[in-house]
């Protein structure tokens, strides 16, 4: 059994990794997608249809561009 300061020790832990930054912002990118597809629409186009819709027309692009991001913030890191 863990205590309260173990989970959210935990928790701290989840969130610091690289895995759920990632999570986050691809989540982040849907949502914002959502409420532009939504502002066309001129009503709430709904969360499924907004993931399925920015999958299809951006996911592959949104994550090669995190990528070069990602690796251009490790390299200027490094290189200070």
């Amino acid at each position: 059994m863990t205590t309260p300061s173990e989970g959210s020790n935990g928790s701290y832990l989840v969130k610091k990794s690289s895995l759920y930054r990632e999570f986050q912002a691809e989540r982040d990118e849907i949502l914002k997608h959502k409420w532009i597809e939504s502002e066309k629409a001129g009503y709430d186009i709904g969360f499924e249809r907004a993931l399925t819709d920015w999958i299809i027309k951006h996911r592959a692009k949104w994550r090669k561009c995190r990528q070069q991001q990602l690796q251009q913030q490790q390299q200027a890191a490094h290189n200070n």
